[in-house]
């Protein structure tokens, strides 16, 4: 045997570095042994070598801790948006038929109509089959959104469906006064419930976000329908809509804003990849839609249709960002773990304090 204080029975090296390896080796055990290192090699690195690699941020067996959504976007994200603007829409219906703005309120019921239709096709075509849909209507759980939500579609499709149709024939029109009533009152719910349901399950950016997403979902539903009504009605009943189209673009950009800080690091999946670029694109889209309906929709056909269009889109590109911000959280660990640690020491250190003696 040789080697340095081989005589003199120690062993060189024999404090491990677990964690950093032999510097200047990158070799594993098995290949060093391969290497034809033999006795002498195995004899001289016996408990010196590091076999447990430096740790790195991720989960077990390198899955993630959640199961990401499995949803499709156009069938979630095109839900979310399409039950906000038929919400909306049916809201600012029945303000135009009060406020004497005939057309106005019969293009936004028509809209809604259509838009609570696509709605229900789309959370059909994600459940796989109509039958399944029925099947939840079974049961009245007041603490499942999604059952809350269920039934909220089934009571508010009927009446959107009515107003629209006996609008259109001028059929029965204290039936359709009620209709529109009905669907005026159940519109809010429409707009803003599918905010209350991403944030009732575990995805991080969704979850952490309950505070600020149903208005972020509020106001981008208000920008839809306010856009709809610039992009079908007649310029001359569109005052009071263009007044609703600037509310809704600043409470979604505002909402949107304070989210994304209060959120602080799992704020970052509003801000990068496909998420932050829907969301950049949407807040863009609204402050244009907005300036264009506050300064030229009032005096210009083609300038209130270009403001509901860029409304519309801006509205769109919301809905899809948060349904991708959510997934990109549940994919990486941290967002999950680094926020419950940051939790649990917080609860620790107010505990500590509260025992701390007084005076």
């Amino acid at each position: 045997m040789s080697g340095p204080g081989a005589g003199e029975g120690a062993r060189p090296g024999r404090e491990a570095q677990v964690g950093q390896g032999v510097p200047g080796d990158e070799t594993t055990g098995k290949e060093a042994h391969r290497k034809g290192g033999g006795r002498r090699n195995r004899r001289g690195r016996r408990g010196e070598r590091a076999m447990v690699p430096d740790a790195e941020f991720t989960s077990y067996y390198g899955k993630p801790i959640l199961n990401p959504p499995t949803w499709k976007a156009l069938d979630i994200a095109g839900y979310f948006f399409l039950g906000g603007l038929a919400g909306a829409g049916s809201v600012l219906a029945a303000g135009a038929q009060l406020t004497g703005r005939p057309a106005t309120a019969r293009a936004l019921k028509t809209s809604s109509l259509v838009a609570i239709g696509g709605s229900t096709a789309a959370l059909v075509h994600d459940l796989g089959r109509p039958a399944r849909f029925h099947h939840m209507l079974r049961v009245m759980k007041p603490t499942s959104p999604m059952s809350v939500g269920s039934w909220l579609l089934a009571a508010y499709g009927p009446a959107a469906g009515a107003a629209a149709v006996l609008d259109v024939t001028r059929l029965f029109p204290r039936l359709g006064t009620a209709a529109t009533a009905g669907a005026a009152v159940l519109g809010p719910a429409v707009a803003a419930y599918t905010a209350v349901l991403a944030a009732d399950t575990a995805v991080p950016a969704w979850h952490e976000a309950h505070r600020e997403l149903p208005f972020v979902f509020a106001g981008s539903a208000t920008a839809a329908a306010s856009g709809m009504a610039l992009l079908t009605s007649p310029v001359a009943e569109t005052g009071p809509l263009r007044s609703a189209a600037v509310f809704g673009a600043a409470l979604e950009a505002g909402a949107a804003r304070l989210m994304r800080r209060r959120l602080g690091m799992i704020g970052e999946n509003y801000e990068e990849g496909r998420a932050g670029r829907l969301m950049r694109a949407a807040e863009v889209l609204g402050a244009a839609g907005a300036a264009g309906a506050a300064l030229l929709a009032g005096r210009s056909r083609a300038a209130a249709a270009l403001s509901g269009a860029a409304l519309l889109t801006a509205s769109a590109c919301t809905r899809f960002g948060v349904f991708y911000a959510g997934v990109r959280s549940a994919e990486d660990p941290k967002y999950t773990v680094v926020p419950q640690r940051e939790r649990i020491d917080a609860r620790a250190r107010a505990a500590s304090a509260s025992s701390e003696p007084q005076g």
